[in-house]
């Protein structure tokens, strides 16, 4: 772990107070960007700071995300402007759903 520190500047931001890192910290520890977390106050003039990165999704992820985001968009927009053409969903197709997925595992 490196042992490089770095200055903090006070920063108004609003109604709240704060502190602002420099641009160096977040080019050296990109993972902290937009990162959450707490400050604990050991004494007067120390502050313990814990810094939670954002958990950042593989490309692939986001991609099929966006993918299924958009998917659901068009089917709601199309449900809503074709609403007549829409069919409820009975007991009798939902057993058939479970006859074909029978024995399939899904992973989480």
């Amino acid at each position: 772990m490196n042992s490089k520190t770095y200055t903090l500047s006070p920063a108004k931001i609003g109604n709240s107070s704060g502190f602002r890192l420099p641009i160096s910290f977040y080019r050296d520890h990109p993972q902290f960007t937009n990162a959450s977390g707490w400050v604990e106050v050991l004494a007067d003039n120390t502050l313990l700071v814990k810094l939670e990165p954002e958990v950042v999704l593989e490309e692939e992820e986001e991609s099929s995300e966006l993918i299924l985001s958009l998917f659901l968009d068009f089917i709601t927009k199309d449900a809503l402007k074709n609403s007549d053409r829409l069919e409820a969903y009975t007991e009798a197709m939902a057993a058939e759903d479970d006859e074909l997925l029978a024995g399939i595992e899904i992973d989480s």
